[in-house]
């Protein structure tokens, strides 16, 4: 049985205040909030989404943000770096952003691709890389346009004890190719065209610790529900020990730790972001799953308040 993810689904990491959040996702980056729920295995946590205009596979990055917790620590069994595409030619307009709200970067070359590296006000690792590939982002955003905003993922930096096994499995399970190495990285590439190139660090860096500012885990494409089982019965024979059928009103979703440790996903595309808003109401209210609704009033209680704002 040969299996292929087209790329990246999504990302979640783990943040401080959602208004710090929403200010630097949708305020800096440009992306939108395409959904404001809860973790649902917390309740008293949002759970935010931000991504293209409707929230394409391959364009969310999510969110759980706890704020007062305490800072994470980045390291092996997580992702490192979450890598964003951009248009060609767009990187004067990035630069010039960074430096007006004062945000340091650095500009590095990996695999011949130029890349501008900053940080989160939380400390996540975040790269910005020009690529023809995926669709110009229709979401019409202050500030933005087509041709400079983010388009979706470009990919990711894993940091894995494993280094070797995590790229066997990359390679033979999940379907990605291998592309060569550049100095302390390999690089892999799925069939999809956006969340598509993953570099694995072979350096093995000290055991990373959960908290604000690092990645909780990171999912892959299936197709549909048939897809997903097939990924879990497969998986299984691979030897991997992969969790129920999770529903996650947008997705489903199966997980299981890979060979260095990191958390992997395998989530459903569809049925998406508009099975309970319209396309025009996206992120504007708290929704809930139906087996929340009765606790709506004391769940709004607990989440503290936050607004998508334009930026001064």
């Amino acid at each position: 049985m040969t299996k292929q993810t087209k790329g990246i689904h999504h990302i979640t990491a783990i943040v401080g205040h959602p208004q710090e959040n929403a200010d630097f996702y949708a305020g800096f980056l440009g992306l939108r909030l395409v959904k404001k729920t809860i973790n649902f295995d917390d309740p008293g946590t949002y759970h935010l989404y931000f991504g293209d205009e409707i929230g394409n596979p391959g364009t969310i990055i999510t969110f759980f943000p706890w704020p007062g917790a305490h800072q994470g620590k980045n390291g092996s069994g997580q992702v490192g770096i979450t890598s964003y595409a951009v248009p060609p030619g767009s990187f004067p307009f990035w630069e010039k952003r960074l430096h007006a709200y004062n945000i340091e970067y650095l500009k590095i070359t990996r695999f011949g691709e130029d890349s501008l590296l900053f940080d989160d006000l939380h400390g996540l690792h975040i790269e910005l890389v020009e690529r023809e590939e995926g669709p110009a982002n229709a979401w019409a955003n202050d500030g933005f346009s087509s041709k400079v905003a983010i388009k979706g993922f470009a990919g990711a930096t894993l940091l894995t004890a494993q280094p070797e096994q995590t790229g066997l499995l990359l390679e033979k399970v999940m379907g990605l190719t291998k592309v060569g190495k550049d100095k302390d990285f390999v690089r892999y590439q799925s069939i999809g065209d956006l969340g598509n190139r993953i570099d694995v660090k072979q350096t093995v860096m000290p055991k990373g610790q959960m908290g604000v500012g690092t990645v909780h885990h990171i999912a892959w494409r299936a197709e549909n529900d048939a897809d997903q089982l097939d990924w879990k019965d497969y998986l299984e024979t691979e030897g991997m020990q992969v969790t129920p059928v999770k529903e996650r009103q947008y997705f489903n979703a199966v997980y299981f730790r890979e060979p260095g440790s990191i958390l992997f996903e395998i989530a459903t595309d569809p049925p998406g972001f508009t099975i309970d808003e319209t396309r025009e109401e996206l992120g504007t209210k708290l929704m809930l799953p139906k087996w929340y609704e009765p606790q709506r009033g004391s769940i709004e209680e607990m989440l503290a308040p936050f607004e998508v704002r334009k930026l001064d």
